[in-house]
């Protein structure tokens, strides 16, 4: 569920508001991204430019700044075309299993080198682009992801009235503490851990009922 930054798949919907291009331009489009995930994997926020992205994606410097602007406009375009892919939680038919297998993914791609996913959360601090268009990524991931908490809830798993959200959040937010604020040693056992830990909380019906004033 983390923001993933592989490149947009060629199938799937296409958000609202938003015009997937074809042909000639869906290439360059393709290679403008590709140029600006290493860039910013390599070089973090503060090398990243139009000239550098351009120089390696192998077009025109006024070909990036006529479509996207600025270095903001090309983050969040990055950030846009990752809910263009198929993605789909795991299903391992318990939620403890789904849990902790979308733990383990999450833990891969903040540990993964160049840290790219890491580079664009940053970058989201930095940018007020590239910020709202990765708050648009975590709700799609998010919705994507309330489907584990449906299963688990038809299974009886789960008490009456679970709130999906919260839920999920309890479940992935150790792994972004630990790996993202903390910066600390990559833990085999976190993403089982938190998995656990969360089902725990939500079988005695924590996130049952309505959200506690100023919680999630």
């Amino acid at each position: 569920m983390s923001p993933q930054a592989s490149p947009p798949a060629e199938t799937g919907p296409t958000p609202p508001g938003r015009t997937r291009p074809g042909g000639r331009t869906a290439r360059t489009r393709a290679l403008v991204l590709d140029a600006v995930r290493a860039e910013l994997g390599e070089h973090g926020y503060d090398g990243l430019t139009l000239e550098a992205v351009a120089a390696r994606a192998g077009v025109h410097r006024t070909t990036v700044h006529r479509r996207w602007g600025d270095v903001g406009g090309l983050l969040a375009d990055v950030l846009d075309a990752a809910s263009d892919d198929d993605w789909r939680p795991p299903d391992t038919g318990t939620l403890q299993g789904d849990l902790a297998a979308l733990n383990h993914e999450i833990q891969t791609a903040l540990t993964a080198t160049p840290p790219i996913v890491t580079a664009l959360i940053a970058a989201s601090f930095r940018s007020e682009q590239a910020n709202r268009a990765q708050q648009r990524l975590w709700e799609d991931r998010y919705a994507r992801c309330e489907i584990v908490v449906g299963r688990a809830a038809r299974r009886g798993e789960l008490p009456p009235g679970t709130d999906p959200r919260r839920l999920l959040v309890a479940a992935t937010a150790p792994l972004y503490h630990h790996l993202v604020l903390l910066r600390a040693p990559l833990d085999p056992g976190l993403p089982d851990h938190a998995a656990r830990t969360a089902v725990l909380a939500a079988s005695a019906g924590a996130f049952a009922g309505p959200p506690p004033a100023g919680g999630a």
